[in-house]
């Protein structure tokens, strides 16, 4: 689907230096140059860096099968290609967004952004620095194109998207699309190279403005009725004995999505409205610390499984600190899922 489309809107808009990796060129159902098709696992992305190394490009892409979600990778700082993650592609989609609406005087207080509830927080700080709205709703683009549509004739949607590599600009599409998304992230690396910058350096000067976030992903499969028991007590004890601190960092919320309530530090609960746009009774808990940690427990319905998300976040005092940064940040990580126990 991506060969179809992705080539023809890259050259409608005008961008002539596009590669195309000729041994993945040819659709074929049995995908015989990777392990899984899946633009979220380097392998599946590794012909392209190969040949984004040999011909000095800026910008890898690929996308998925049917083309909803794409991987990009750029150039660091250090010279090496790295792969962004759904979170920094969505933040860095929306940064673009927030900054070209502004320069172009429509932001009128009236646009919105819509995400899910895991997807990085660093949206919701941007969009409310620009006075834009952010929705947040459950896991799945059916839920942001409710919004969407409950909001139509009534508010702008400028764009949006979630942590596992979807993304959707504008209202054209309801769903989320790699085309556009090819076509955005590809305007953005223009952008940046213009300013005498890399999509890495953008993704950095976003950080430095609104606080370096790093989110990671634990997900556990148990074997069989016994692990999909063993997961229900594992949500089971959260919601009896919710952490009091993470990371050194006290538990001021906690939000539980199938009570549909939210309790504050001081024990008082107040309801989650079910019916609002995007949420409805779902089993997923989310915690919140003080210093800005978040950690999301969410268990598949149709398999033994359930998926920890773990976002943390620091100030970046320069570009010059990225990597101490960083580095601060996956320990912080590697501590909340030692204590929590997530492995």
């Amino acid at each position: 689907t991506g060969i179809t489309l992705v080539p023809r809107a890259l050259d409608a808009l005008g961008f002539t230096n596009v590669h195309i990796v000729e041994e993945q060129a040819t659709p074929d159902g049995n995908f015989p140059t990777v392990k899984s098709p899946n633009p979220e696992e380097r392998p599946a992305m590794q012909l392209a860096l190969d040949l984004a190394l040999s011909i000095n490009a800026d910008l890898v892409m690929a996308t998925d099968p049917d083309a909803d979600r794409v991987g990009a990778g750029a150039r660091n700082h250090h010279g090496e290609f790295e792969l962004l993650n759904g979170n920094q592609m969505a933040s860095l989609i929306i940064y673009y967004l927030l900054n070209a609406w502004k320069d172009a005087g429509k932001l009128t207080g009236n646009e919105f952004v819509a995400k899910t509830i895991v997807t990085t927080d660093l949206i919701d700080q941007m969009c409310e620095r620009y006075g834009v709205k952010c929705y947040n709703t459950l896991t799945g683009f059916k839920y942001i194109a409710e919004v969407i549509r409950e909001l139509e004739g009534k508010e702008q949607f400028i764009g949006g998207g979630e942590e596992s590599y979807g993304y959707l600009i504008g209202d054209f599409v309801r769903d989320k699309d790699a085309i556009a998304s090819c076509a955005m992230i590809a305007e953005l690396t223009a952008y940046a190279k213009d300013r005498g910058q890399s999509l890495f350096d953008l993704l950095m000067a976003m950080y430095q403005e609104n606080g370096f976030y790093y989110e990671a992903l634990v997900s556990l499969t148990k074997k069989g009725k016994s692990g999909a028991e063993e997961i229900q007590q594992m949500m089971a004890d959260f919601r009896a004995n919710p952490p009091k601190s993470i990371a050194g960092s006290p538990v001021v919320r906690i939000d539980d999505y199938k009570a549909l309530t939210r309790t504050d530090e001081s024990g008082q609960a107040s309801p989650i409205e079910a019916g609002k746009m995007g949420i409805e009774s779902s089993n997923v808990l989310q915690f919140f610390t003080a210093d800005g940690t978040k950690v999301s427990a969410r268990p598949s319905g149709t398999e033994p499984k359930i998926k920890f998300y773990v976002s943390v976040r620091e100030p970046l005092e320069s570009k010059e600190a990225f990597d101490d940064t960083y580095a601060q940040l996956k320990a912080k990580v590697q501590r909340v899922i030692d204590e929590l126990q997530l492995n």
